[in-house]
């Protein structure tokens, strides 16, 4: 196959596309504007930081990948407790005790705490492995982001106090939107496009509004 300029082009709109069509509803179902959505996460990510709580990330495979990202750059640059529990020998001795699906329930249920913030990352929203986590996160007293893709009756979409859903079925676009949903997160946390100028972001736009 050539990539073409038209392709590539198709490529990043369709990027683009996955992002802006990306919808959130609360766990009733009840439709909210993503921005409503992403507030919501930010309030609730500060909140619990504040009160001496923590955020927690979990993921499969690629989605592992994004919530060890992120709990590094919400802890190191957001000023917010964080961590994604991807050890590869706690996974594995899990996984051999208890079965795969218990990898990540376990450990919420050792680590958590009522106050607790668990954002749960899954392309297909069907993992057991996460839904069995969101369900010990809220027992706890958990609150919970989920980002789903593909379905949009997706189990892990019903779940949270918040869900993200990126109407695709290609794991590409969804990962790379579901990274962008966690990053904005962080970002507004830190004030993104405010008039504080210890914020890159509002330096950038300045400057190009200048």
């Amino acid at each position: 196959m050539t990539v073409t300029a038209k392709k590539l082009g198709e490529f990043f709109d369709t990027a683009r596309d996955a992002m802006r069509q990306s919808s959130a509803c609360d766990r009733s179902g009840t439709a909210m504007d993503l921005e409503q959505g992403i507030d919501w996460a930010v309030t609730t990510a500060r909140k619990a930081h504040d009160a001496g709580n923590k955020l927690m990330f979990i993921g499969n495979g690629g989605s592992a990948g994004i919530a060890g990202h992120a709990a590094n750059d919400f802890s190191k640059n957001g000023d917010l407790r964080a961590l994604a529990f991807n050890d590869g020998a706690v996974l594995t001795c899990l996984a051999n005790d208890y079965g795969y699906e218990h990898v990540f329930e376990k450990q919420i249920e050792w680590h958590a705490r009522a106050g607790d913030m668990l954002i749960a990352i899954s392309s297909s929203g069907r993992s057991a492995n996460i839904l069995r986590a969101v369900d010990a996160a809220r027992k706890i007293g958990c609150q919970v982001l989920t980002l789903s893709g593909f379905k949009p009756d997706n189990p892990l979409r019903a779940l949270g106090d918040v869900n993200i859903h990126v109407p695709l079925e290609e794991y590409v676009f969804v990962e790379i939107t579901h990274q962008m949903m966690i990053d904005s997160v962080l970002a507004f946390s830190l004030g993104w496009a405010t008039a504080d100028d210890r914020n890159p972001g509002a330096l950038a736009l300045r400057a190009a509004n200048q």
